[in-house]
């Protein structure tokens, strides 16, 4: 049976084996950064380890190419751990099972991690090949890009060397990306007092919301997918409202750039009332069903039977909560008008839970204005100061904006018409890049960005296309070579 290793160009795949090997969850990369240390050490390169966990690996010019611009090379060392709920995995402990499926590399029941660790895996085969011609280069691989940008917004001024930075970080094979969107974490807290379980009249439930695609909460935010977590305020609301169902806990999602793919959720239900539940929640099963019947077909709302709770949260503060969640603004807000086909401003609903009292709420907004960006997050905290709750703002920072003139973008597009015969396409990306970030710590870099083909990032369904992968390797050797004269 055919694995990665056999896969061509063999010194890249071999590479992004080793990754799938080293657990690298988003703020838990000590052993990735170990590793890269000690392989760029191990080729005999000059290797730096910054105050945070940056990687810096620098290999000289090939004899002739010293008066060549210096590149930088980065990528991003950690990667999205999600699983399916019957898994068996720990993202701390446990290697990515990759399998060859077809034209694809998919994972086991995980997050594939080949955003980013396809980017590292060609870094690194930079590093290692002993045929390619090229200029001075510099690798640079940051730590946490998916949960804080963290690697991107501590690097220090003057570390690095180079004129030009290549981002590693796109998911299609064919485009060249000059631009992206900033973002901003938003938490939404409310408080609820636990209340005693009846003893008697009330029938327990568990509702669940599972089986959907989930997805990159920037790159898949316009594929019309289903979030979870607004299914389930959807579903729950008439239950509660109507019918008398008490909420005793509620959780969905697990990471804020990740569209939710489950929800959960416990009810009490009166003994009364229990035909008319069932009956509502198939009602919204059967119509869930068919509005996604298109974007996000394999998905089921349900009731099953579940071991009696000994609270549930306090009624009026639980219709509180889940009506705002069920009016939190989700997805798709706004088109770009500059660059059509773009999406400009969104939010992912990632994250709701209830537990010791306290109710929350975790999104993830995007946008490439920055004022289209502060103004949303009004509107969501409005919404949830209305509900009761706390705001907390973190993490924001702003896109990185297209340069039409860039040289490194005319010479990359040069290059891939003479391999392929066809310009690439020029464009920016509803997601968040380390770009915008480096770029204003070093603002004398050219930048741009590539990638292979990557489907359904942030999901177990990822899958990274094998050809893709050979296409973007010849690219890039073929762009060190043609790097301009300083």
């Amino acid at each position: 049976m055919m694995t990665i290793k056999d896969l061509n160009p063999q010194i890249v795949w071999k590479n992004f084996y080793a990754m799938t090997q080293i657990p690298r969850p988003s703020k838990k990369e000590g052993k990735a950064v170990e590793f890269l240390y000690n392989f760029g050490k191990g080729l005999g390169l000059e290797t730096y380890k910054d105050e945070i966990g940056n990687i810096i690996i620098r290999k000289p010019a090939t004899p002739g190419m010293e008066n060549r611009m210096g590149v930088i090379l980065q990528a991003h060392m950690d990667m999205v751990p999600q699983k399916n709920a019957d898994k068996v995995h720990d993202f701390e402990k446990d290697p990515i099972e990759a399998y060859v499926d077809g034209e694809w590399v998919r994972a086991n029941g995980t997050t594939l991690g080949a955003d980013n660790g396809m980017g590292v895996a060609v870094a690194l085969s930079v590093l290692e090949s002993k045929d390619l011609v090229h200029g001075p280069v510099e690798v640079l691989i940051t730590i946490d890009e998916e949960t804080g940008m963290t690697g991107a917004r501590e690097l220090k001024p003057g570390l690095l060397k180079g004129d030009i930075l290549i981002n590693l970080d796109s998911e299609t094979e064919g485009e060249l990306y000059v631009g992206c969107a900033g973002g901003l974490d938003v938490e939404a807290v409310m408080d609820y007092e636990e209340c005693a379980a009846p003893a008697s009249g009330y029938v327990p439930f568990k509702l669940n919301v599972k089986g959907f695609k989930g997805g990159h909460s920037g790159m898949d935010i316009i594929l019309g997918r289903a979030n979870a977590n607004k299914l389930m305020a959807r579903v729950l609301l008439p239950l509660m409202r109507d019918m008398g169902a008490l909420l005793c806990s509620v959780e969905g999602g697990t990471l804020r750039n990740a569209i939710p793919r489950e929800a959960f959720a416990v009810i009490l239900v009166p003994s009364a009332n229990v035909e008319a539940v069932r009956s509502s929640v198939a009602k919204a099963a059967r119509e869930i069903k068919e509005e996604y019947s298109i974007a996000d077909p394999d998905g089921e709302v349900f009731l099953e039977d579940t071991a009696a709770p000994a609270v549930y949260i306090e009624e009026k503060a639980a219709l509180r909560y889940i009506r705002a969640v069920h009016c939190c603004p989700n997805g798709v807000e706004r088109m770009s008008d500059a660059m059509p086909g773009l999406v400009e401003t969104s939010n992912n609903m990632a994250v709701i839970r209830t537990a010791g009292g306290k109710a929350s709420v975790l999104t993830l907004m995007r946008s490439s204005v920055d004022s289209a960006k502060d103004a949303y997050a009004e509107d969501i905290r409005c919404l949830f100061e209305l509900a009761g709750a706390r705001i907390t703002f973190s993490g924001g920072y702003s896109g990185w904006a297209p340069k039409m003139d860039s040289p490194i973008l005319a010479t990359m597009k040069h290059i891939y018409k003479g391999l392929y015969g066809n310009e690439p396409a020029v464009m920016a990306i509803h997601a968040g890049l380390e770009c915008g970030i480096l770029g204003g710590t070093y603002p004398n870099w050219d930048m741009i960005s590539c990638g292979p083909t990557i489907k359904s990032p942030h999901s177990p369904d990822e899958r990274v296309n094998i050809a893709t992968v050979g296409k973007w390797w010849d690219f890039i050797r073929k762009v060190l070579e043609e790097i301009p004269v300083k």
